[in-house]
């Protein structure tokens, strides 16, 4: 255990494991934007994986920005530390922020409805199924199911209710900032269905999606689900990593309600302040770290902080 960095104590592999794996290499990318091969070049794994949340946490929640996160993104980067994002946005969106931030690593979408590996990241099969250059496992209900749900769900409850599905490209950008070249890529859902109230949450809306065995979450806009949350997501990527590299001390930073899955499945749970300066009422872990700053600007002090704990 070390205690490096004020009020952060990160624990090692090997406290909490009967062995260390010292000697393993991290899979080091040499094609992007195609196919991924994987060279081992003998640099150590570091024993940490980073999982993250993106809008509101990587990502500045109105500027879309990571520049704040910048040098502690290089720290992740020089470590070889996997960074893994985890987020409600689509496979799409997704991909354009790893191509940005030369990011090879898996990630999962929609609230943990769909994880993707790229081809070869393991030397073995993570499970799923090969698709487009990524080892699919899909853990969510299609799209197709969930919005003929979303609909009949509203015609029942008469709810004001109004999801991606009913919105052209220019009222997605309009309500959540993005470009209209981003807010299309928004509605290419695969395994959720974002939505808005036209005033205040309708209640009887919310537990018809439960009495149906469906799930809702809420980040910025409300979701609507299979059985699929982004903790799930995480524990299945930390088990394959395991499976290659032995213990992994992870850290789990996120904003809003639907990253609380994901921070319980985490050693290190960071919570980053939105906006406004205030903190998710809602989540409340009794090892959790608030990070101060917004977005960006939070994840990074949180990040190096933690990393400074395990040099």
């Amino acid at each position: 255990m070390r205690t490096d960095a004020p009020g952060i104590v990160l624990y090692g592999p090997g406290e909490k494991a009967s062995r260390r794996h010292d000697n393993v290499s991290l899979p080091a990318f040499v094609v992007f934007g195609k196919e991924l091969r994987v060279l081992m070049r003998g640099k150590k794994m570091p024993g940490i994986i980073i999982f993250t949340d993106l809008d509101g946490t990587l990502l500045h929640p109105r500027t879309y920005s990571f520049e704040e996160a910048m040098p502690a993104l290089e720290q992740v980067r020089q470590r070889n530390i996997p960074l893994i994002f985890v987020s409600s946005k689509t496979r799409a969106e997704i991909e354009g922020y790893r191509k940005r931030l030369k990011n090879g690593h898996p990630f999962t979408s929609e609230n943990g409805g769909g994880i993707y590996v790229p081809a070869g990241y393991f030397p073995f099969s993570a499970g799923g199924v090969m698709r487009g250059g990524y080892r699919v496992s899909v853990l969510g209900k299609p799209y197709g199911d969930i919005r003929a749900e979303f609909i009949r769900l509203r015609e029942r409850t008469k709810a004001p209710v109004k999801g991606f599905g009913d919105m052209t490209v220019n009222e997605i950008a309009a309500l959540t900032g993005l470009s209209r070249e981003e807010a299309a890529l928004a509605r290419e859902r695969e395994f959720d269905e974002p939505f808005v109230f036209a005033q205040k949450p309708d209640e009887r809306f919310l537990r018809a999606i439960e009495e149906r065995g469906l799930r809702w979450t809420r980040g910025r806009l409300y979701h609507i689900m299979g059985e699929s949350d982004k903790g799930k997501a995480v524990r299945t990527l930390k088990t394959w990593y395991e499976r290659e590299y032995g213990r992994m001390v992870t850290i789990g930073l996120g904003d809003g309600l639907n990253d609380l899955p994901m921070l319980r499945e985490t050693d290190h749970p960071v919570l980053v302040r939105k906006e406004d300066g205030s903190y998710e009422e809602e989540i409340s872990l009794p090892n959790l770290i608030k990070a101060e700053g917004v977005g960006p600007q939070g994840w990074g002090r949180a990040v190096m902080e933690l990393l400074a704990a395990r040099k």
